[in-house]
């Protein structure tokens, strides 16, 4: 009687681990919500697109271009200065070379140079401004007037300047304005810090023995994402500006390497007989730029609650 009764007993059913989506369920709903008033926003679903177009013809660039070698330089004189025609699309420059092909190539140089920069400034930047933002005293004050100091300066005639010291070069001018672009950073971070710095949880963090080190990595630099990636992709643009403005100048990229800024500086002798060589390389820093300030402002739009609201 006993055996039947224990074999009538339902077996004990172990509790089964909560799935991913259940563990991650209010990031998930997170980010639905940020698709969903990103997809809202029609200006910046066009940035997001012509930043895609740009990212994929650097990635395939080297194998749809029709003159590969003209990328180092080639010389054929005799097809010089032709007008755009159904072989050479944006027509040719002074020794022969497809500007078609030159355009192309240079969306890579460009785009490395913009995420380098961008890269480099943000990482002097945001150390700096959380250290002077947690430390304070002392170290606050000598970080915040070394700051004030790049930022009294244009950033573009800072730039110059330190191209001038280190010599022209393409390695120069994103150092250059590697250097040009970090206060911005340092500034935005610091006044993040500060405000942050003062809320409950992290005086309640502080209160149970928690490090400096801790309170940042756990929890004021997760909270300093959002404004940190929205001026990245807005910087993506200024970057690509810049390199531009020093490659024209004749600082940054040094012929026959494929950049925008370097081929509008030889092209401007031409104009406006041969408007070709020069409209197409303006053309794609025009719109480049465009692409990443329209998507830097639908990143805000997302990722800053007070603008959402």
């Amino acid at each position: 009687m006993v055996e039947e009764t224990t074999r009538d007993l339902p077996a004990t059913v172990p509790p089964t681990a909560p799935s991913f989506a259940e563990r991650h369920a209010g990031t998930i709903r997170a980010l639905r919500l940020y698709a969903r008033t990103f997809a809202r926003n029609s200006s910046a679903m066009l940035g997001l697109g012509i930043v895609m177009i740009f990212l994929v013809t650097a990635a395939i660039g080297p194998w749809i271009v029709p003159f590969p070698e003209d990328a180092a330089g080639s010389i054929r004189l005799d097809k010089k200065l032709q007008p755009p025609d159904d072989i050479h699309w944006f027509g040719t420059d002074e020794v022969g070379n497809d500007v078609f092909t030159r355009v192309v190539l240079g969306t890579r140089v460009t785009l490395q140079i913009a995420c380098i920069v961008t890269g480099v400034a943000m990482l002097i930047g945001v150390p700096l401004g959380m250290i002077a933002g947690v430390v304070g005293g002392r170290v606050q004050e000598a970080i915040m007037r070394i700051t004030d100091v790049f930022l009294s300066v244009p950033g573009l005639i800072l730039a110059i300047a330190i191209v001038g010291a280190l010599g022209p070069g393409i390695v120069n001018a994103m150092l250059a304005l590697s250097l040009v672009w970090w206060p911005g950073y340092v500034r935005l971070v610091q006044a993040k810090t500060l405000s942050l710095k003062n809320e409950i949880y992290v005086q309640a963090a502080r209160s149970m023995g928690a490090s400096n080190l801790r309170i940042v990595f756990v929890h004021i630099l997760p909270n300093c994402t959002s404004p940190i990636i929205v001026k990245a992709s807005m910087d993506m643009g200024m970057a690509i500006l810049g390199a531009a403005s020093l490659g024209f100048l004749g600082l940054g990229a040094q012929p026959p390497f494929p950049e925008w800024g370097a081929m509008i500086s030889i092209a401007r002798t031409y104009l406006p007989d041969w408007w070709w060589y020069s409209f197409f390389p303006g053309v794609a820093i025009s719109i480049t730029v465009l692409g990443f300030n329209l998507l830097g402002d639908g990143l805000r739009d997302i990722l800053d609650p007070k603008h959402r609201e």
